[in-house]
């Protein structure tokens, strides 16, 4: 059985993909920011770490504790989102989404890129969005966030090739309009059909050099 390290796991997908994974056998490791009060991660009985992604002194603790530990799969999912429009930008939240959403995924897979190497799953799935598809991009509702997951995906395609050279394939995945708090209750997908599906995914992608940009259902979408 694989050892799968997830970001972000107190609640909504990220729970979610903790119990998906745990159900299928696999070692699961998660992070939040403050375990003592994932009440519901506990329940899991998933090996919990505490984490800020954004700071750079948390995430070198988190890669301590896990020195010379191979993991298999690592799942970011961590992240946050705003829905403002061109015209009504507050700049202060700009930089804060993308600390979350772009800088922080990239910290957190160098710090973990020695033990993904020294796995035999060697994979990186990060939750990104379609909503950070230039092509497909027709509103300025959510700038910042469509933003934040377009400069994620950049950052994700240019390291995948030194990724790839130890091994590692490197996935950018679209969850779906997931029912979580950043969702909204009108979304369609439930937080555990989303996880079903990444997971699937995940595991039929197969290993590749350069990024792959798949939605939940494991269709190729536009950068």
């Amino acid at each position: 059985m694989a050892t799968v390290l997830i970001t972000g796991a107190n609640r909504g997908i990220g729970l979610a993909l903790v119990k998906a994974y745990e159900s299928a056998g696999d070692t699961v490791i998660a992070t939040a920011r403050t375990p003592d009060a994932a009440t519901d991660l506990t329940a899991t009985g998933a090996e919990i770490h505490p984490l800020e992604a954004t700071d750079a002194a948390s995430v070198a603790a988190l890669a301590g504790a896990l020195k010379g530990r191979p993991i298999d799969l690592l799942i970011h999912n961590a992240g946050i989102g705003d829905r403002a429009g061109f015209g009504a930008l507050d700049y202060d939240i700009f930089a804060d989404v993308l600390d979350v959403n772009t800088m922080a995924p990239m910290r957190v897979i160098e710090a973990l890129e020695a033990n993904i190497a020294a796995s035999d799953g060697k994979t990186i799935a990060v939750i990104s969005s379609q909503l950070g598809s230039i092509e497909i991009t027709n509103g300025d509702m959510g700038l910042i966030f469509r933003g934040s997951k377009a400069a994620l995906n950049m950052a994700l395609r240019s390291a995948a090739p030194a990724l790839a050279e130890k091994g590692i394939t490197t996935l950018t995945l679209h969850p779906g309009w997931v029912s979580t708090d950043m969702g909204g209750p009108n979304a369609p997908v439930t937080p555990d059909d989303s996880a079903a599906g990444m997971k699937a995914t995940i595991e039929n992608a197969g290993p590749a050099k350069s990024l792959r940009f798949l939605d939940w259902q494991g269709q190729s979408l536009p950068w």
